[in-house]
């Protein structure tokens, strides 16, 4: 079943000692296509992170919406959508796996069983996550971490940590996986082989949501960017016509071009 998810005016406002609360995000308008990669770009503080945390069900809105189904079906007024909101827990996380800037394990497992993880939306309520499972092992073979398997998850450094967590949400086999920096911590080898396998995974019909600082990575691994400049959504679109020097020089601050070469895309900077 092709699986879209998209928002549709959502808002959030983180609340405040005293008084209304900083508004974070105002009216976000975007679509996560099934088989199709989208970018979610801004400066700091320009609410990527809390976006896909709405999204995962960490926080809740505090106004609008956010839908999965077939989203031409949905905006239609079909009955092949549903709301986020009304969607019990484990059932969303059988559809979303997200994958955090920083994401820990807070008691002291193997990589293996951090991996297995990812299983336990798709178990009963007394099974256990199993980290022999023909899944698990699957997932960490594709994110390049099966030598670690029997390694402590705290022995791991930043960027070996990032890797088991993408292979625990793949283990999860979402219809959408949504990865926040996923890049951070890696080096531009490991940058390239993540891309690679984020693209591999649109490929195989599922959506993926991410968020990055490095422009070049953007318009190399996306279809389509949403550019959030304070909350708000200001440019959307396919990344090269997107990311206009102009567009970059406004929400950046900085003066870049773009140049080519052999089908690549990269920014200078002036």
């Amino acid at each position: 079943m092709r699986t879209d998810l998209w928002t549709d005016g959502l808002r959030y406002a983180a609340e405040g000692r005293r008084g209304p609360g900083v508004q974070i995000l105002d009216g976000v308008d975007l679509t996560v296509c099934a088989g199709r990669v989208r970018g979610v770009l801004g400066p700091n503080g320009s609410g990527k992170t809390t976006l896909l945390r709405l999204l995962i069900g960490a926080l809740r809105a505090s106004g609008g919406e956010s839908y999965v189904g077939e989203a031409r079906v949905g905006r239609a007024g079909g009955d092949g959508f549903r709301a986020l909101s009304a969607m019990p827990r484990l059932e969303r996380a059988r559809l979303l796996a997200m994958v955090e800037q920083d994401a820990q394990a807070h008691t002291d497992l193997s990589v293996a069983e951090v991996i297995a993880l990812g299983r336990l939306p798709h178990q009963g309520r007394f099974q256990v996550a199993d980290p022999t499972g023909d899944l698990p092992r699957a997932a960490a073979r594709r994110a390049g971490v099966d030598h670690l398997l029997g390694r402590s998850f705290h022995t791991l450094s930043g960027g070996e940590r990032q890797r088991v967590h993408l292979a625990r949400a793949l283990a999860q086999t979402p219809r959408v996986l949504l990865l926040d920096e996923p890049t951070n911590h890696l080096d531009i080898a490991a940058q390239l082989q993540l891309l690679d396998l984020v693209r591999g995974v649109a490929a195989e019909g599922a959506g993926v949501l991410i968020t990055l600082h490095d422009l070049s990575l953007a318009a190399r691994v996306c279809d389509e960017v949403t550019v959030l400049q304070r909350g708000e959504v200001i440019a959307a679109g396919a990344p090269l016509e997107v990311l206009t020097p102009a567009l970059i020089r406004e929400v950046w601050g900085v003066q870049a071009r773009w140049v080519t070469d052999a089908g690549q895309h990269a920014l200078i900077f002036t």
